[in-house]
């Protein structure tokens, strides 16, 4: 280990015992998006206990610190919110608030990245700057992470980077893969219409239900005929709610569900492609159809030149056996904004509990709490590579591609 590897490791080591409490706290205290004030106000306590100067957003969730003055620049993310569950987990650091949990680990990101913080403003000099952004709303559509953007987060960066802790990883690993790493998550809503009628007179109406089944049914497979075979796509409906007697054919029926794609420009054009699809099944029945399309997120596109730099990061401070490949997922994540029109990657940083098995948004979730050191170390000695003078920075249409 270089003494440079060695420093650092010294520092995170420092830094990992109030990251910890930190995330533990924030773990007490769990906030949904948009309401993040408390989660807000520790951050940027802990910041300011290290002598930096955090930025809070105007409404008071979310904000941001520069460390170090100089160009180049080069950002990390990390996430605030919660989610509305009822946690399970009899840890003495279980939720203290009733139906909110922090079920994904973002109160893992912010610890790590307030433990960054340490270790950077504990370094004599740094090759640039780094901003670390500490955006609310992951969770909700429209996200945080847009508003954040807006607002100019990734004005004047470099490259960006984000972690994502993984239950399914050994803690002190990196999973790492250059290209689509997570999926875009769309949301649709339909609205079927019909004249209704008696149930035993179906040919003079329109068999509402029986439009809605073909809508279930037909609509992945028309979409899959239009859509190159390479690339991974998958549609499901979630809910569907229609008719209020067995023997009256309703006026209207609801549905709503999720399409979820890897390929960015897939995922650009499919408003219109389920659009069309749809009016090509409804229409032929007397049936007419309105869809309200909500765009989440993009697929998450890892740079291969901020990967690498991971991977370096990870060899030197870690060893050889703590970066191993990782999988697409078709979660979303919308990370992805912050890096449309620059190099980035988000990273899976190992999680998993020794005595037993948790998933993301489980009522059970937990983590590993050695992976908040880990990312601390990682983490930084990433950035620090992504700064350097040397440091390719690959052009946006050097991404990792291919279908999914």
């Amino acid at each position: 280990m270089s003494p440079h590897a060695h420093r650092l490791r010294q520092l995170a080591r420092e830094a990992a015992p109030s990251a910890v409490e930190l995330r533990r706290d924030l773990h007490r205290h769990p906030e949904i998006g948009w309401t993040e004030r408390r989660s807000t106000y520790r951050v940027a306590e802990a910041l300011r206990s290290l002598g930096l100067d955090p930025q809070v957003r105007q409404d008071g969730v979310g904000l941001t610190v520069e460390i170090g003055r100089d160009a180049p620049r080069v950002g990390f993310r990390a996430d605030l919110d919660g989610l509305p569950v009822e946690e399970e987990s009899a840890v003495p650091y279980r939720s203290q608030v009733p139906g909110v949990m922090h079920a994904c680990g973002h109160d893992a990101h912010t610890a790590i990245a307030v433990g960054i913080a340490h270790v950077l403003s504990r370094l004599p000099e740094l090759p640039g700057s780094v901003r670390l952004v500490f955006q609310p709303a992951e969770e909700q559509l429209p996200s945080g992470a847009i508003a954040v953007c807006d607002e100019g987060a990734t004005v004047g960066i470099r490259s960006f980077l984000a972690f994502h802790v993984d239950p399914a990883l050994e803690a002190g690993r990196v999973g790492l893969r250059v290209g689509p790493i997570t999926s875009a998550s769309d949301k649709l809503s339909i609205e079927l219409r019909g004249p209704g009628g008696h149930t035993s007179r179906p040919h003079r109406t329109v068999d509402l239900i029986n439009v809605a089944a073909r809508v279930v049914a037909e609509l992945p497979v028309r979409l899959r005929e239009v859509v190159d075979p390479r690339h991974t796509m998958v549609m499901v409906f979630g809910k569907i709610a229609g008719g209020t007697a067995d023997n009256a054919i309703p006026t209207t029926v609801s549905m709503g569900g999720t399409v979820r794609v890897l390929d960015t420009d897939l995922w650009r054009s499919l408003p219109k492609l389920v659009d069309q699809a749809l009016g090509e099944i409804v229409t032929p029945f007397g049936a007419t159809a309105t869809l309200d399309y909500h765009q989440g997120a993009a697929p998450v596109n890892n740079h291969r030149d901020v990967i690498e730099s991971v991977r370096e990061a990870a060899l030197e401070t870690l060893g050889r056996d703590s970066v191993v490949p990782t999988h697409q997922s078709l979660g979303s994540e919308d990370f992805s904004w912050f890096i449309q029109d620059l190099p980035g990657a988000m990273i899976r940083l190992g999680a998993a509990l020794p005595d037993r098995t948790v998933d993301l948004h489980s009522a059970t979730f937990d983590i590993d709490e050695s992976a908040i050191e880990t990312g601390v170390l990682v983490g930084t000695a990433a950035l620090l590579r992504m700064l350097e003078p040397d440091a390719p920075v690959e052009s946006i249409s050097d991404r990792g591609s291919g279908p999914g």
